[in-house]
C-alpha cells in the first residue's frame, strides 16, 4: 500500500459512518472522527490521548501528524490544522475507551491491514517466483 486511500468504515448497527484514511500502511483518525467512532465526545479521546502519551505507552510524536483543512465557518473559509492519529494511537484508545464500537472497529482494521499486508506478501512472493 504505497498511496492513500479512503476507506468507510460502518458500525454494525449503522449508526456511524466514518471515511478511514489508508495512508503510509496506517489508518488515520482525527480526534472529531475517533469521538464519532467510540460513541464518546472530543474531550474524552483528548484525555484519553494525553493519558497515552503521559504513561509513554505511545510516542505522540510518532502517532500522530496535523493535517491542514478547509473549512468553512459561518460565512468565512478558514484553514485549520487538524490532529490526526495513526492506528496505535486509535487502538489504544479504544482499549481504554472499550466498548463495543471500539471493539468492531479494531477487528475491521486489523482485517484491512491484514489483507494489505497478505495481498503485498503474495506479490512480492509472485516477483520474486518470475524474477528466477
Amino acid at each position: 500500500m504505497t498511496t492513500s486511500e479512503i476507506k468507510i468504515y460502518k458500525s454494525e448497527d449503522g449508526s456511524s459512518e466514518i471515511q478511514v484514511k489508508l495512508d503510509n500502511e496506517t489508518v488515520r483518525l482525527s480526534q472529531k472522527q475517533m469521538a464519532e467512532l467510540f460513541g464518546k465526545d472530543s474531550d474524552t479521546i483528548g484525555l484519553h490521548l494525553k493519558s497515552i502519551s503521559k504513561s509513554e505507552e505511545l510516542d505522540e510524536f510518532s502517532t500522530t501528524e496535523f493535517y491542514s483543512v478547509v473549512q468553512q465557518e459561518r460565512k468565512r473559509i478558514v484553514n485549520r490544522k487538524i490532529k490526526v492519529c495513526n492506528l496505535d494511537a486509535i487502538i489504544s484508545v479504544g482499549y481504554r475507551v472499550n466498548l463495543k464500537r471500539g471493539t468492531q472497529f479494531r477487528i475491521w482494521a486489523n482485517k484491512i491491514l491484514k489483507d494489505y499486508l497478505v495481498k503485498g506478501y503474495s506479490i512480492k512472493l509472485a516477483e520474486d517466483c518470475c524474477m528466477k
